[in-house]
């Protein structure tokens, strides 16, 4: 519990924030949205390799890492609120590693231990092969210097 003197002090939201929120917010939604409609083109049995889930990460870290070159090292101006939609609100949304860690309990619970511990390498190095793959392929096409 924070006292009086305390809750003078602590940072409240401001409206300078309310932009950023509602980026995050639609960005979010519109990446959540894209995650559900690959979960339902691609659905995945309860005892099946999570392919589904497997690709989304991949892709969106890979995504992650293009995004990050081209806003952060390229030396170009982009819009304040470019990182925050795309980032971490559509990024976000359409990436679970949430799903990935129950789909690993589920494979654990229905005695598929071996697959729950070979989708959990796979993700991981696909996660990150995607991201360095991507950043690195970016930073070429765009000219930037490692």
């Amino acid at each position: 519990m924070l006292h009086d003197r305390e809750a003078d002090t602590a940072p409240r939201p401001g409206p300078r924030q309310a932009p950023v929120l509602a980026a995050v917010a639609l960005g979010g939604g519109l990446g959540a949205t894209a995650r559900y409609a690959a979960s339902l083109a691609w659905p995945t049995g309860p005892d099946a390799f999570p392919w589904t889930t497997l690709t989304v990460n991949v892709i969106g870290c890979a995504l992650i890492g293009v995004l990050m070159v081209a806003v952060t090292e390229t030396g170009r101006a982009t819009p304040p609120l470019l990182r925050p939609f795309l980032g971490t609100g559509v990024l976000g949304g359409f990436t679970t590693f949430s799903t990935y860690v129950v789909d690993i309990q589920r494979l654990i619970e229905r005695a598929h231990a071996g697959t729950a511990l070979t989708y959990l390498a796979l993700t991981l190095a696909g996660a990150l092969t995607g991201v360095w793959l991507a950043s690195a392929g970016t930073r070429k096409a765009l000219g930037v210097a490692a």
